[in-house]
């Protein structure tokens, strides 16, 4: 297992209080979570919507801060400033591969704990 979020099995697992099934749930949840930033932020990047992006940044921030996606939270924010200083560009194409690697990597480790 990758070493990218070593504490987020156990961060699962206190949330969940002992029971499985929420435990599951929970994990299922967070899995769906970052997919649909990942769809959601892509559609984004080639709609070239701005709002579209801030949505789901916002609609994801609780999530990623409450179970340690730091690296996630400060590349979406190297990506706002981008934005909002650059407009779309070669820097913004930039952060989007960094981001979707990283969400990519964050997916496949959460995927295995299901």
């Amino acid at each position: 297992m990758s070493t990218s979020y070593p504490d987020l099995r156990q961060l699962i697992v206190d949330m969940a209080e002992g029971d499985e099934e929420f435990k599951d749930e929970l994990t299922r949840a967070i899995h769906n979570g970052l997919h649909e930033l990942k769809d959601v932020y892509e559609e984004g990047v080639t709609m070239r919507d701005e709002v579209t992006i801030q949505q789901i940044r916002h609609k994801v921030k609780p999530t990623l801060g409450m179970f340690e996606f730091d690296d996630l939270t400060e590349i979406l924010q190297e990506g706002k400033e981008i934005l909002e200083s650059q407009g779309f560009g070669e820097d913004f194409e930039k952060h989007w591969a960094k981001l979707k690697l990283r969400l990519l990597n964050a997916i496949e480790e959460v995927a295995r704990m299901i």
